[in-house]
């Protein structure tokens, strides 16, 4: 049975809080791919009853973090490097559709220097973390740079569904990532680059930063699942 050290969660949004909280123990690695638990064991950890439970088990496995087994109740999703290609184009395909208006519309309030200034703290939090190498720390504030940044940018379905790639993104990289040991300087860190030059309109830039960490993340989690067969 797996050991949970939460905070206890209170009755007002306790299907959120729980699949929040079971998404942070697997983004942390304390929820390993293919494990396997039942409701039962996450409402006896938590403290709570099995119907939340139950409920936020299902909001994360419709969201691609888990796997609902037969009879046995549910399983840790594994993603192949061959899923996070996938995902790397995905996210590219987005990024196109979430700032493709980056040109128009100059004299929108919601895409000013102001505010962005909000969304570039957390991109300064976030390459903090990723200069120490502090995977938990860069995991949570690199989330919320992106949902903020496109929905500034974006409509709010397509900011949703990039939401949910950068999750599983992480989700397949998190293994790889924490096997390797000593990550300062292997971690991307151009998000306040990303939001000056949002700033600016300048979308050449713009596109440029997002390719270039792309092509930066495949490649690293490509070599280190090399690293970690071979």
């Amino acid at each position: 049975m797996p050991a949970f050290d939460v905070p206890a969660v209170t009755r007002s949004t306790l299907r959120q809080q729980i699949a929040d909280a079971l998404r942070d123990e697997i983004l942390a690695g304390r929820l390993s791919p293919g494990q396997e638990f039942t409701v039962k064991e996450i409402a006896d950890g938590y403290g709570v009853s099995a119907t939340p439970v139950r409920e936020a088990l299902v909001d994360l496995s419709a969201q691609g973090l888990l796997d609902s087994v037969q009879h046995r109740g549910f399983r840790v999703h594994e993603y192949s490097l061959a899923d996070y290609r996938a995902m790397i184009e995905a996210r590219s395909l987005v990024a196109d559709g979430i700032f493709r208006g980056l040109s128009e519309n100059a004299e929108d309030a919601s895409r000013s220097p102001k505010a962005l200034a909000g969304v570039r703290r957390r991109g300064e939090e976030a390459a903090r973390a990723a200069g120490a190498g502090d995977l938990n720390v860069l995991i949570g504030y690199d989330l919320r740079f992106w949902r903020e940044l496109s929905a500034l940018f974006g409509n709010a379905y397509l900011s949703d569904f990039f939401h949910r790639l950068r999750v599983q993104s992480w989700m397949c990289a998190v293994p790889h990532l924490r096997r390797a040991g000593d990550l300062k300087g292997s971690l991307w860190s151009g998000h306040c680059d990303l939001v000056d030059a949002l700033a600016r309109r300048d979308a050449p830039a713009a596109y440029a930063i997002i390719a270039s960490y792309n092509m930066d993340s495949l490649a690293l989690i490509e070599r280190l699942a090399g690293e970690q067969s071979a």
